[in-house]
């Protein structure tokens, strides 16, 4: 009998545009539109309006998905070219080999050696981007990291699944419990008219709650796979790294070429000009900002003492020590000064372009390379485009603000739990069309919250129910513009990403409704 075979990744997202199309033929057309009056009051009212079946929009909605997702699809690009140029120079194989060296060194340690080290240190990283999406929301940048720690993951005896777990996963839990994130919770909280990120007593409690459930799944499937490899969905797929970052035959060669010097000097040069245009960078931490911090200049000295001690040893080294610095102008320009894709793609690529030169790549061979790695992930980019369709063909379609007005009526009547739960329902299915919070948050809090203070339902359990509704669908939804790029950089088909995430997005949205019955049984502060 022939083996059944699965559709392809594109072949599903296409079925699932037909399916939304099939949509906009049944359900009527329909639209809220919001007026403020002059005390600032935002009041939203629904009404109906004519149905725009989409026919040969479908195809259209293709170019319209990559138009609409081009700040992904460019950043993907960029990224993938960049660390093409980085791969070349095997410094993160030679780093990957030194990490776990040092790591099997740690079980020296009778504490480690009883928690496991690889626990330990998959729990720290996922600790780390989990505070992340907690705090400022980490979700775009994660797409880069991953083309770093999927391929650690395999060396380290996991597979790309545990490597997306380390940090989307990670950073996702993170912007699911959100402590002070401004995209989601701020928004939110602002709409509802409620004090910005009160009732964090709680929000941190569900934040630890979170982790602690959703970290525990991973490091049990993380101990399985490194026990059977071949107990991995993706276990041929991630054939692609073990063939990519192969240490079996690498030859290590301590050189530092004139030409790293070179890239040293003219990061130099530029690192200074930073620090005289911003000596003080002002942080932005939830509401809170903190001024006059020096943090510029302050990384700039560290890179160049880390650069030259790194310059004395190799080149790999110096290599890596740039990835490092870039970690940390990222997190300083999300931070403090506002970044998001077009910025972060430019750190990247001047990453590519300075560890090219340090290589001692000419101009024409990193052009080269640079092709090499867009021509690489362009399978990732187009998919993006893709599924950017879904979103277009609802939207072009009229029928989203429809389906929220149906949904928002079936809880007239419900008692306190039970509406709180369909609110969360709600959020929950709207965010599998809708997966922007900051959009979300525009859209149905204007009718959650007057909702609910005519129930007397504590605003702030709506927006915990728009926040977890917000977040744990975002790990799973195809027209999740991130996940779609995540998966594609990181080799790992929708379908068996699919297969074997659904469980886990059950026990956390599950875990999500439980953690909402406190807001409404039990008094706490803010709530």
């Amino acid at each position: 009998m022939k083996k059944r075979q699965i559709p392809h990744t594109y072949v599903i997202i296409f079925y699932i545009i037909l399916f939304c199309a099939i949509l906009t033929w049944v359900i009527p057309g329909g639209q809220y539109t919001e007026s403020i009056s002059p005390d600032g009051e935002r009041t939203v009212v629904y009404e109906s309006v004519e149905s725009v079946p989409q026919t040969w929009e479908v195809l259209s909605a293709f170019y319209k998905g990559f138009v609409d997702k081009a700040d992904i699809i460019v950043f993907i690009l960029i990224i993938g070219g960049a660390f093409w140029i980085v791969n070349d120079s095997k410094a993160f194989d030679i780093g990957t080999v030194s990490f776990l060296r040092k790591a099997r060194k740690m079980e020296n340690n009778p504490i480690l050696r009883k928690i496991g080290v690889d626990n330990f240190l998959l729990t720290a990283i996922m600790l780390l981007f989990s505070l992340f999406g907690a705090v400022f929301g980490m979700s775009e940048e994660t797409i880069a990291f991953c083309l770093v720690l999927v391929p650690m993951a395999i060396s380290m005896g996991y597979d790309s699944i545990t490597g997306v777990c380390m940090v989307f996963i990670a950073a996702g839990l993170g912007f699911a419990g959100a402590i002070l994130n401004p995209f989601t919770i701020g928004i939110a909280q602002g709409l509802a008219g409620i004090p910005l990120f009160s009732g964090i007593e709680y929000r941190i409690v569900c934040w630890c709650i979170i982790n602690a459930v959703g970290f525990t799944w991973i490091l049990r499937y993380a101990a399985k796979v490194k026990k059977n490899p071949q107990l991995s969905p993706v276990y041929e797929d991630d054939q692609y790294w073990r063939d990519l970052h192969s240490t079996n035959s690498l030859e290590i060669v301590y050189r530092t070429p004139k030409a790293a010097w070179i890239s040293f000097v003219l990061l130099t040069i530029v690192l200074v000009i930073f620090s005289i245009y911003y000596p003080q960078t002002s942080l932005k931490i939830g509401n809170s900002v903190i001024k006059g911090l020096p943090l510029i200049p302050i990384l700039s000295v560290a890179f160049v003492i880390c650069s030259i001690f790194a310059l004395r040893k190799t080149v790999h080294l110096y290599i890596l020590n740039l990835l490092f610095f870039t970690i940390f102008f990222l997190i300083t320009g999300v931070m403090g000064y506002g970044w998001y894709i077009m910025e972060i793609a430019t750190l990247f690529f001047a990453l590519g372009i300075a560890a090219g030169i340090a290589n001692g790549r000419n101009p024409n061979e990193l052009v080269k390379l640079f092709l090499e790695g867009c021509k690489d992930i362009m399978s990732a980019a187009l998919v993006v485009g893709l599924a950017g369709g879904i979103i277009v063909i609802l939207q072009d379609g009229k029928v989203i603000d429809t389906i929220l007005f149906n949904l928002a009526k079936g809880m007239e009547g419900l008692g306190q739990v039970a509406t709180v739960g369909m609110m969360y329902v709600i959020q929950t299915l709207i965010n599998l069309v809708i997966p922007s919070g900051s959009a979300k948050a525009a859209l149905t809090m204007p009718i959650m919250a007057p909702f609910s203070e005519l129930i007397g339902l504590s605003k702030q359990a709506t927006v915990m129910a728009f926040q977890f509704g917000d977040g744990f669908t975002n790990l799973i939804t195809p027209t999740s513009g991130v996940l779609i790029a995540v998966l594609g950089v990181s080799r790992i088909p929708y379908d068996k990403w699919f297969k074997w995430a659904w469980k886990f997005i059950l026990v956390l949205v599950i875990l999500g409704f439980l953690l909402l019955i406190p807001t409404v049984l039990i008094p706490m502060n803010g709530f």
